[in-house]
């Protein structure tokens, strides 16, 4: 696992990537930084890096579209993959060299605080709180960009997947705000969510089998509900998508609160992601 660790971490500084990403990520955090907590004389940094959330997503396809994808497409996966080191262990390399590169990034802007410190009291417990929430949920969305990179063998293509799944991911909770409440709607998106949750059970498997008896369990079991019990479906998809949300799970750190679910929510997320992408790949191999 070290050898490919050290490759990947070499490859996004000798192919730029690398240096562009921390270029951007440090010039957009930074140039917040002086106006809302130099310039504004804000004492923590959550109102700033909450502001820059959105942009972050944006340029994390930047580095994860090659992580899989390159592989595919020069066909070194062949050989990657058939070598005496596991599938788990290239991809922990991998996604290691991938947080290891984000954290350099992380480590720069926790000298923030205490540059705030020296002019003033910070509130330091708050802002190393907003960074370590920061740092999760950008942790979270790198194995979410594994994964959709193993899906391809062009750059581009993860890279606009890996888009629009994470803006998705960041607008989850606007969206559902804008789906109505009424108990037919909530079942039909919950319809249309067990349609996508079987569809990604095929592609992954290409078992028609499994794929299928997701499909008619889950739909059987959400009409009896509607049926039987309708009031189940009051606020149900709004309550989901809420708490799947990447992005809302980072509120609680702005406070300050190291919310222990909100840990355990993004531990989660990167250990299934991660492990979907050992999945998928086992499946190429022994196809």
């Amino acid at each position: 696992m070290g050898a490919i660790y050290k490759k990947e971490l070499k490859s996004y500084f000798t192919s730029m990537i690398g240096c562009v990403f921390l270029a951007i990520m440090l010039i957009i955090v930074s140039l917040y930084f002086f106006i809302v907590n130099m310039l504004n004389m804000y004492a923590e940094m959550s109102t700033t890096l909450s502001a820059i959330t959105f942009v972050i997503v944006l340029i994390m396809p930047i580095i994860t579209m090659k992580t899989i994808a390159d592989e595919n497409r020069q066909k070194t996966d062949q050989l990657l993959f058939t070598s005496p080191i596991s599938i788990p262990k290239i991809i922990a390399g991998k996604y290691f060299a991938l947080l290891t590169l984000y954290g350099i990034g992380i480590m720069v802007i926790c000298t923030y605080p205490l540059i705030m410190n020296m002019y003033g009291d910070a509130q330091l417990i708050q802002s190393y709180s907003s960074i370590a929430g920061f740092f999760l949920m950008g942790a979270a969305y790198l194995a979410i960009g594994v994964f959709i990179s193993s899906l391809t063998e062009s750059q581009v293509i993860a890279a606009v997947i890996s888009f629009i799944v994470m803006i998705f991911t960041y607008l989850m909770t606007s969206i559902a705000s804008l789906i109505p409440t009424d108990h037919r709607s909530q079942w039909i998106c919950m319809a249309i969510l067990v349609v996508i949750i079987a569809a990604i059970a095929y592609s992954m498997m290409h078992n028609y089998f499994v794929s299928g008896a997701l499909f008619v369990i889950g739909e059987a079991i959400f009409a009896i509900l509607y049926f039987v019990h309708p009031s189940f479906y009051d606020g149900l998809v709004v309550s989901i998508l809420s708490w799947l949300s990447v992005v809302e799970r980072y509120n609680s750190f702005m406070l300050g609160i190291v919310d222990i679910s909100s840990l355990i929510y993004y531990l989660s997320v990167i250990f299934l992601f991660l492990f979907f992408t050992v999945m998928r790949i086992k499946k190429k191999r022994w196809s």
